[in-house]
């Protein structure tokens, strides 16, 4: 596990609150749905399934900012945007109680995401780590590359073998004639 910053930490933490905020609306519709208050039977279900799984994925979210793995970055940033816009939805239908908490979620994943400790270890978990090689060992860069100049050298040696000079007549250059039959 590698070293996480008290910002990545706390974006971690965040994630998880949402994760549990998304979990109790999904058993919330759940319960409406056994209760036959939802709007269709079917919906309700599906709603409840889909809210289950979703916070199943926030969860796992969490956990890859909680050990700085790099791929957490872009589902967790889309976490906050979403919270976002529907911490507004819910301001502008009147309900401070549920909006505001969302938003203050929304604010604090962000600024803890986008901090620069935050940035720095998650873009660092992806890098390469150097190669180690012991004396006398190429590194496998460097036998590409060696590879590749020799395919190069062989390439030449076969357009020299298909093209050959023959001698003309005294005084006169020679010309070229090509070594494959029948292109004369």
């Amino acid at each position: 596990m590698g070293h996480s910053p008290a910002t990545l930490r706390a974006a971690a933490v965040v994630q998880a609150v949402e994760s549990a905020v998304v979990l109790a609306a999904a058993v919330l519709a759940g319960v409406d749905t056994a209760a036959g208050r939802s709007y269709q039977q079917g919906s309700g279900i599906a709603l409840t399934v889909i809210g289950v799984a979703s916070a199943a994925v926030l969860a796992l979210v969490a956990v890859g900012l909680a050990r700085v793995r790099r791929w957490s970055r872009t589902p967790a940033l889309l976490t906050q945007l979403f919270f976002g816009i529907v911490g507004i939805y819910l301001l502008q239908a009147h309900r401070l109680e549920w909006g505001v908490p969302l938003l203050v979620l929304a604010v604090a994943g962000l600024a803890s995401l986008l901090a620069p400790p935050s940035l720095r270890a998650l873009t660092r978990q992806g890098q390469a780590k150097p190669e180690q090689t012991r004396p006398g060992q190429a590194k496998a860069g460097q036998a590409k590359a060696g590879q590749a100049k020799a395919g190069q050298a062989k390439a030449g040696q076969a357009r020299q073998a298909r093209t050959r000079r023959e001698p003309g007549p005294p005084g006169k250059a020679s010309r070229r004639r090509s070594a494959r039959p029948g292109a004369e």
